[in-house]
């Protein structure tokens, strides 16, 4: 219920009633509450200047107190017991071991809880207002992440987080999508983005107890960071340091930023009309827009800060992993408990692998030979692109049949459905030759979802698609150049035009 003020027209009459009714009584009269009475008598008083005495008596209740027989002999031991209870569980527990006690109880229960914890209660901890550092001085970095399956990519859910960086003074701030965990490689490729837009490096970078950047394992460890950290603050020439550990307001500069961070995108995401997008870079791009509005609107605050940031060094760090990798006889590699396949045409190299948030390179020497989407070892363990193994399993197609990471080389559901539902038509053998087929075709003339369109539409009419009407309608057809019919004119014009120009 909304409180109500008392208004003129109530309280006089009031005023006027209550010498002979009484306060409970006058108040009824009018409409009020009786306790709304007694603050509104209190307040005249007040108001009158008779200020209520040192001697005079205290006001005493108006009715029984309920909890007279519960509060000392049961609550206050369980409160003494454990300070930090909540009113609901002891409220639970006096219906369930007291039958006299009643469940409109709750509400004064709780208000005399909450008094006892005002005389009794243990210190709280106090949060000391801070004062902003100069622009340039400080910054701050942290990673959050919305909850699982508000964004989809073609409808498969998007586990991912934000690297989140802040320069409070001027509130900048920098977004990368993240979608391989709190890496080092995730913090360093954040920081990087970051300074690169901001052509400047702050004298501080404040993070929480992040794995990416600090040993977590042990407990009293003076010099904590991991050496990839430290070498990174070291190039920019930064001062790295971090909140109490389990402290979690200390960045409070970016954690309360975080909750408008996501408000705004799923505001966003509601004005779009769709949480699905078409591939992750689309994803990227929509965040990296809000972000940016989100900067425009303290544009001035952030160029004066600029001014005040150290230089960018000339070159930039290494913000990637690197490991040595063998192709294996079956046309790919182990990276991070993850199966990649490769082209077969580097079984048996050894080859250097940098691992980014996002994607693998592979070098041969100083040569990038490869660029491998990266996968998470949670959501997928094989990363199979059929292209890499097209060729030999049109030689051996019966190896489909019992292929480790069969589903995983599809490179759409209408391939594996395709193949699923042959097989129960056909024999496992012929299913196995015209799944590959179909794939072959879609590598070799690069119409694999066109491919994929007319086999979901073959299965809506109820037959099997026809693999030589799929060739002959996506057959390769070499390009006709325009004819062109160019006139030879006489060449007895060109002297006659000639002998007149030299003509006098």
């Amino acid at each position: 219920m909304t409180k109500r003020r008392v208004t003129p027209q109530q309280k006089k009459p009031f005023m006027q009633l209550r010498p002979k009714k009484g306060v409970a009584s006058a108040a009824a009269a009018i409409g009020i509450h009786r306790s709304t009475g007694y603050r509104t008598l209190e307040k005249a008083k007040i108001q009158a200047g008779n200020q209520p005495s040192e001697d005079s008596p205290p006001r005493q209740r108006t009715r029984p107190d309920p909890l007279a027989m519960f509060f000392e002999s049961k609550v206050d031991p369980i409160l003494e017991r454990c300070p930090d209870i909540k009113p609901i569980t002891v409220f639970h527990d006096l219906r369930n071991t007291e039958p006299e006690f009643k469940p409109n109880y709750r509400r004064t229960l709780e208000r005399r809880i909450r008094a006892w914890r005002a005389q009794n209660g243990a210190e709280k901890e106090v949060m000391f207002p801070q004062t902003k550092r100069p622009a340039g001085t400080f910054s701050i970095a942290d990673f959050t992440h919305l909850k699982s399956g508000e964004v989809t990519i073609r409808g498969e859910s998007l586990r991912h987080r934000y690297f989140h960086f802040r320069l409070p003074w001027s509130c900048y701030r920098y977004v990368s999508v993240v979608i391989n965990g709190e890496s080092f490689t995730a913090l360093a490729e954040g920081i990087q983005g970051a300074f690169a837009e901001l052509d400047g490096v702050p004298h501080e970078l404040r993070t929480d107890s992040l794995s990416a950047a600090f040993r977590n394992l042990a407990q009293d460890v003076a010099e904590d960071l991991t050496e990839r950290f430290k070498a990174l603050c070291e190039h920019y020439g930064m001062k790295p340091f971090r909140n109490n550990r389990g402290v979690a307001h200390e960045n409070g500069a970016i954690e309360s930023a975080h909750r408008h961070l996501k408000d705004r995108v799923r505001g966003e995401l509601e004005l779009r009309g769709s949480r699905d997008f078409e591939c992750l870079d689309a994803y990227r791009t929509f965040v990296a827009e809000i972000v940016a509005r989100e900067n425009v609107r303290v544009a001035k605050d952030i160029e004066t800060e600029r001014g005040q940031l150290n230089p960018l060094p000339p070159s930039n760090p290494c913000d990637c992993e690197e490991v040595m990798v063998t192709v294996t006889s079956t046309a790919g590699c182990r990276i991070r408990k993850v199966y990649y396949s490769v082209p077969s045409r580097l079984i048996g190299y050894r080859l250097k692998a940098r691992i980014f948030d996002d994607r693998i390179e592979l070098f041969q020497g100083a040569t990038r030979i490869e660029t491998l989407p990266r996968g998470l070892r949670t959501h997928r363990p094989n990363i199979i692109d059929y292209r890499h193994v097209i060729q030999s399993l049109k030689r051996q197609p019966m190896a489909l049949a019992r292929l480790t990471y069969r589903n995983d080389l599809f490179p759409r559901a209408a391939y594996r459905h395709f193949f699923d539902q042959t097989k129960v038509s056909v024999s496992e053998k012929q299913a196995c030759r015209l799944t590959v087929d179909f794939l072959a075709l879609a590598h070799e003339n690069g119409c694999e979802a066109e491919i994929a369109d007319a086999i979901e539409e073959s299965f809506r009419t109820g037959s099997l698609p026809d693999i030589e009407s799929l060739r002959t309608r996506f057959a390769f057809q070499e390009p006709s150049l325009p004819r062109q019919d160019h006139a030879v004119g006489n060449l007895g014009q060109y002297s006659s035009l000639l002998d007149n120009r030299l003509s006098p």
